[in-house]
């Protein structure tokens, strides 16, 4: 059966109570689906609205009656083509899904099996089989979760399951941040829900960086500290590789350097894509070291990258164009985007550049979402935290019905094309 998902937010000169535009947005959504229940609402509220974030839920389940309502609260939203930042919005989507199952799930950090448990412990959790082959959005509050280590057991307990999502933005200290899930509002640890049957979840992660240089061994390090590139100090690559780059890029590396890790060892040759882009936490200028945003590996090969508007809007549209290009976009229903808070207009000086961008290479499908405080998904097969990417969960059926759309007198059946994944 198919899937469909309309969205838009009303924007507001002042934050009103946050019932007013709910209300507005439930009209709007009811429109879209023609008077029938969405099985899922996905809705993402602007920081101004901090002081109504307690009535999100009972005000969408009084309007629409959803089986599901996900969500949290975010430093800018996505939705209705748009992307607004530093005013007050509200951006909800609404889905169809018929032939899908939907199990909600919530964690605190003091629930997180250990990593060395039974995978069961983390069925357990979620509450879903991997033998349902699910697939996950997660959200989760930066200030009161170890986000990596629930990253990773969902990866441990669900290898070939996507998961993508965000962690939520807007607030300057722990408890203002809002989870919504069904009808409670909360305040801490993550959210999530597993979706398993008739869909498929393509995850598309731009991470905005372009290499310099050449790649190098790390030949000798200590958990994130690098100290040495093919014997050499980092810093004195450094310095070598400043001396060949033009003034533009002396300037970015100066202010925008990246590490990225190749994830394939068994490559020789690295394009987009081949690389978890991490960063350069600090410097030790006397002897010549570098500490960087991941766990290094003696052995590993890395290469210094760069990043800027401009090469950050390639790279978004290389990996559109490509996955556009390939087959089963056809079927495309919606999509979710997940933004770091250091994109959007401050990174390009306009907003909507990626949903903009996003339409053009792929059409009029409906995108929401928000602008997090660290976006996940993967990379390389692995699910990862990253900062300064754009993540494009891309929903579409897993097989389609040759006559009348969204399950109404389904017949032939036959599977959706997949895109390879990235």
């Amino acid at each position: 059966m198919g899937l469909f998902l309309c969205d838009g937010f009303p924007l507001y000169p002042t934050p009103p109570a946050c019932r007013k535009p709910l209300k507005k947005q439930s009209r709007l959504c009811k429109k879209g689906l023609q008077g029938k229940k969405p099985d899922l609402c996905l809705v993402f509220v602007s920081s101004e609205f901090l002081a109504g974030y307690e009535t999100v839920s009972s005000k969408l389940q009084a309007a629409l009656g959803p089986r599901v309502i996900l969500g949290c609260s975010g430093g800018g939203v996505v939705g209705d083509s748009r992307e607004v930042e530093h005013r007050p919005a509200v951006s909800l989507t609404a889905a169809l899904l018929p032939d899908v199952t939907l199990t909600p799930f919530r964690a605190a950090d003091s629930s997180l099996p250990g990593l060395d448990v039974s995978p069961r412990a983390w069925h357990s959790l979620t509450g879903v089989s991997p033998i349902d082959q699910p697939h996950f959005i997660v959200l989760a509050d930066p200030f009161s979760i170890r986000i990596e280590n629930f990253i990773s057991g969902l990866d441990y307990a669900y290898p070939k399951a996507v998961k993508v999502g965000g962690l939520a933005s807007g607030a300057t200290k722990a408890g203002e941040n809002a989870l919504f899930l069904n009808s409670v509002c909360y305040r801490s640890g993550a959210v999530g829900l597993a979706l398993s049957g008739n869909i498929a979840l393509d995850a598309l992660v731009a991470q905005g960086c372009r290499p310099i240089g050449k790649p190098l061994r790390v030949t000798k390090c200590d958990r994130n500290i690098l100290m040495e590139l093919d014997g050499q100090s980092p810093l004195g690559v450094l310095r070598e590789l400043f001396s060949a780059l033009d003034a533009r890029d002396q300037g970015l590396l100066q202010n925008a350097l990246f590490l990225g890790l190749v994830m394939d060892p068994m490559k020789s040759h690295f394009t987009q894509g081949d690389f978890l882009i991490r960063n350069i936490v600090g410097l030790d200028t006397e002897r010549g070291l570098l500490a960087v945003g991941a766990l290094l590996r003696q052995g590993q090969l890395v290469q210094f990258h760069l990043r800027d508007a401009q090469t950050s809007a390639d790279d978004l549209s290389q990996i559109l164009s490509t996955y556009g290009s390939r087959s089963g976009c056809d079927h495309l229903s919606g999509a979710l985007l997940f933004s770091c808070l250091g994109r959007g207009e401050y990174l390009y000086g306009r907003a909507s550049h990626d949903t903009l961008l996003f339409h053009e290479k792929l059409g009029s499908v409906p995108v929401g979402g928000f602008f997090c405080n660290g976006e996940i998904g993967p990379v390389g097969g692995t699910t990862y935290l990253h900062g300064y990417t754009s993540c494009f969960a891309l929903f579409r059926p897993l097989y389609v019905t040759s006559s009348r759309a969204f399950g109404i007198d389904p017949a032939v059946v036959r599977p959706a094309p997949h895109p390879p994944a990235f």
